[in-house]
Order: structure tokens, then C-alpha cells, then sequence
């Protein structure tokens, strides 16, 4: 696991970019003082997770079509400062307040119409859209963060952002996958025929008081995949 975290942080960092070769089996086994087939496991496990690809000629990185969700973004922006796999960059489609539609209402715990703020943004790589992503935060947010009412990127992000000016950090999400129509209003963002069935992550996120402070749905772009693989007990 140490090895994993080891190559996936330096892969996340940029510090090895994409189709980087990354030592041999022997080499690695050899730093970290392990057998080579402990080694191999991890490097396989990179594998897995799409960071890396394996041939005969060695192992390189290859994040492809790997998928970038909201709270990888999180952890990325945490452990290493930036929400940003390298390659991707972000669009701020649109930012403001407005009224709560009923469910962002009902999700957020405000009265239907209350004023809430909503931020949508694309993300692209080399490969075209990652993720088209609308955010929709409390209202009161925007006195102590009023960038998040601005159309312009956010340096720390919305997570860091807010847990800056407020003090409110993210403990605990819960997130749900489903096939989702793509409304009329995305589907030239995300480069597809409105109506169409698309995977969609939403994210809850709750702070350290219990109440919740964004409530986000991806529409990824096509062909775009989530994967996870875990070692079971």
C-alpha cells in the first residue's frame, strides 16, 4: 500500500507525467526493502486503477480515460494542493445565486426558493470533456467566499475555499452512480445528443457540524469509466 500511495501521489503531482517510465519490479523491490513479488502487487494495483499501463518493454504512466470524480479532487487538493490531475484544466461555465430548485432545496435543508448558490464548471483533459460538475452550495456562503458568485476559477477550489472562509470542512460524503438523461442545456458541453443516457456521480458532502455544505452532480463526458478495486478481508 505504502509503494501504491508512493507512485500514485508522485503520478497525481505531476512529478511523474504521463507516459513516464516508472523502475523496474527489481529496482522498486529493492528501494523499499520488500520481495519482488510484493512489488509487482503494487504496481499492479496502479495498474487497476488506471494510472499506469505494463508491457514487455516496462511500465508507464497512462492516466487514458481515467475518470477524475469530485471527491478525488478533494483528496488531490488536500494531500497535494491541487484538485488537478496533469492535463486537465477546468471551464467555469456559469456562477451565481439564484433560487433553489425543490430537490437542491429539500437536499440542502432550505425552503424551496431560497436563494442558494450554483456554480457549474467543465473539466477537460487532452482527451476532451472529463466531467461536466454543478455545484450548488448554502447562500449564506457567498459573504464569506463572494468568488463563488464570480465566473472565474478558484484557487483553492470549492472545497478549500469555503473551508477557508467559513471554517466548515468536509468530513463525511455520500455518493450515488446513476444513468442520468443529458438535459438540452449540457448536451453541447458535453458533446452529446441531449436525452441521452450518461453516467452521473452525486456528491453530498457534510461538515464537522453535521449540516451540509455542497451538494454536486457530474455528468461525465462518453466513454469516460469509474473503477475501484480493493483487497477484501
Amino acid at each position: 500500500m505504502q509503494i501504491t500511495d508512493h507512485f500514485r501521489q508522485q503520478i497525481n503531482d505531476g512529478v511523474l507525467a504521463q507516459d513516464a517510465k516508472l523502475p523496474p519490479i527489481a529496482e522498486v523491490a529493492n528501494e523499499w526493502g520488500v520481495a519482488t513479488a510484493t512489488a509487482a502487487k503494487a504496481i499492479k494495483q496502479l495498474q487497476a486503477e488506471g494510472y499506469v499501463r505494463s508491457s514487455t518493454q516496462g511500465t508507464f504512466v497512462d492516466l487514458g480515460q481515467r475518470q477524475t470524480t469530485g471527491p478525488d479532487r478533494l483528496q488531490m487538493l488536500r494531500v497535494g494542493g491541487s484538485g488537478f490531475r496533469p492535463g486537465e484544466r477546468v471551464e467555469i461555465v456559469s456562477a451565481g445565486l439564484m433560487p433553489a430548485p425543490t430537490e437542491v432545496a429539500k437536499t440542502l435543508g432550505v425552503e424551496s426558493g431560497a436563494q442558494v448558490i450554483c456554480r457549474q464548471r467543465r473539466y477537460l483533459d487532452d482527451q476532451g470533456t472529463v466531467a461536466l460538475s454543478t455545484s450548488w452550495l448554502p447562500g449564506d456562503f457567498a459573504e464569506a467566499a463572494p468568488e463563488l458568485i464570480e465566473t472565474g476559477p478558484l484557487p483553492k477550489m470549492t472545497f478549500g475555499l469555503v473551508e477557508e472562509r467559513t471554517g466548515r470542512r468536509a468530513v463525511r460524503r455520500r455518493d450515488l452512480v446513476e444513468l442520468r438523461p443529458v438535459p438540452e442545456d449540457a448536451a453541447e458541453l458535453l458533446g452529446m445528443e441531449a436525452g441521452t443516457q450518461a453516467l452521473t456521480m452525486s456528491n453530498y458532502y457534510w461538515d464537522q457540524h453535521g449540516s451540509m455544505t455542497e451538494y454536486a452532480t457530474d455528468f461525465f463526458g462518453a466513454g469516460r469509466q469509474l473503477s475501484a478495486e480493493y483487497d477484501l478481508p
